[in-house]
């Protein structure tokens, strides 16, 4: 990945209230506000939750303000959010809302 796409990316993840950070240590996620980032793709994080999914069930542990280096990430991407669906709907209605959506976005 160039330069100007890692730098892109971040620079969109940075407007996020929360991103989701995998590292390569086994199953630890951190979570929190991006705010700065370089050229080595080396994060600072406000509010870092670090997560753990391991054998004795899920751990986490808050860190505030903390410095990840790039080398030790696998992705970033956004918080997961729950979905919850209001009512169900048929699969004609969905399909309508959808393109109803795609045609006022024109596209």
């Amino acid at each position: 990945m160039s330069q100007q796409t890692i730098s892109r990316t971040l620079s969109k993840a940075i407007l996020k209230p929360k991103v989701r950070i995998k590292l390569k240590i086994w199953n630890t996620y951190l979570t929190g506000k991006l705010v700065k980032f370089d050229n080595y793709m080396n994060l600072i994080v406000e509010n870092a939750k670090e997560i753990y999914f391991g054998r004795g069930g899920k751990r986490s542990k808050d860190l505030g303000t903390v410095m990840i280096r790039g080398a030790s990430i696998i992705f970033i991407g956004q918080d997961r959010e729950k979905i919850i669906f209001a009512e169900a709907e048929t699969d004609e209605e969905l399909h309508d809302k959808l393109m109803h959506r795609k045609e006022a976005e024109g596209i």
